[in-house]
């Protein structure tokens, strides 16, 4: 692994450079990688391995929408896909990937099939972290192990496909092989991974569940959905008020973020806007501190764990889910989005 310093605290992670793709097929050319599930992470974790030359086949329940895109994918029936049960075990390093709902669901028919030897991976650390709540506690002959990719599937195909990378964290559970590091790592590598960080799976539930209801999806639009909001009243359009909310933002100014940094992205814009956004910066952060001390908490003491677990078990959660996410798409900054969406260059 390679130290490097991070903001002046070294770290030590794994790069391309050291751990190329050809050692990571080296070190998993006897293994059948099976993937379980087929929604928001299998098919990009399934299509990049399958790309870069590992074994891969695909467990997913059929009929399903799911099912019916891993056929689409190239995955075919009774030789490379197959019932959950089938892939597990045939697979001897299973991924699973199912919703954590379906993860506690699916535990008591998969925990046979998890024969000495084998490794069990997650790309969440949920399921291990809160066992107290999920039952999933893995028999001892077996690794477990984690890589998680700091963005979506749909992100992590999508980079693969252009020749970039999303990073990854990995974490090792339980090393009953001795092998357990290095499958991981393989893994990581195998799947697109721009580089890969060590944790644990505590710190990266912590830090996900966090992120997820912080700066990454509900903070973002709980701030989106104040500014438009005061705009509005104050008079202006829905035009404007979203593309001084949402437009700028993830159009112009995040880009330059991405590139080279906030204080990059502050440089190259007006004086007015630096001056302003430096004064501002410090009453926002402190506004949102406690919010986020709050949250964090409330993730460490298992209680955002249970509301998850507790409201995807309900028979009407997909409803009621559709529901939330109607109620958002069809909000006023969300209709205006979709106008302005279409109004891009690239789109006319």
């Amino acid at each position: 692994m390679a130290t490097m310093n991070f903001g002046g605290v070294e770290e030590s992670v794994v790069t391309r450079e050291e751990f190329p793709l050809e050692k990571a097929r080296e070190i998993l050319k006897n293994e059948t990688i099976a993937i379980i599930g087929y929604g928001v992470q299998g098919p990009g974790q399934a299509l990049n391995l399958r790309d870069n030359g590992f074994n891969v086949i695909v467990g997913q329940r059929a009929p399903s929408k799911s099912y019916d895109k891993a056929v689409a994918d190239g995955f075919v029936p009774g030789e490379t896909l197959f019932s959950i049960d089938e892939a597990a075990a045939r697979g001897t390093i299973i991924q699973y990937l199912l919703s954590d709902a379906a993860q506690i669901a699916c535990w008591p028919a998969l925990k046979p099939k998890l024969t000495a030897g084998k490794a069990l991976y997650f790309s969440h650390g949920f399921g291990i972290t809160y066992n107290d709540r999920t039952n999933i506690t893995p028999p001892e002959d077996i690794d477990v192990i984690l890589v998680a990719p700091k963005g979506s599937g749909t992100s992590l195909r999508r980079l693969f496909v252009e020749g970039r990378g999303l990073n990854s964290s990995f974490a090792v559970h339980q090393d009953a092989t001795g092998r357990a590091r290095e499958r991981a790592i393989a893994l990581g590598i195998g799947i697109g991974s721009g580089y890969l960080f060590e944790t644990t799976f505590k710190r990266e539930v912590y830090s996900d569940l966090t992120g997820e209801r912080g700066t990454l999806m509900g903070a973002i639009q709980g701030i989106f959905e104040a500014q438009y909001n005061v705009l509005r009243k104050h008079g202006h359009s829905p035009s404007e008020a979203f593309n001084e909310t949402v437009e700028e933002l993830t159009q112009s100014l995040m880009p330059l973020v991405a590139e080279n940094g906030m204080d990059w992205m502050y440089a190259n814009c007006s004086t007015t806007a630096q001056r302003g956004a430096l004064d501002w910066k410090n009453r926002f952060r402190d506004a949102v501190l406690p919010v986020f001390d709050e949250l964090y908490n409330s993730v460490a003491s298992g209680h955002e764990a249970q509301v998850s677990i507790d409201s995807n078990s309900q028979t009407d959660y997909r409803e009621k889910l559709e529901e939330e996410l109607r109620e958002l798409r069809e909000s006023e900054m969300w209709r205006t989005g979709k106008v302005v969406r279409g109004l891009r260059p690239e789109n006319a």
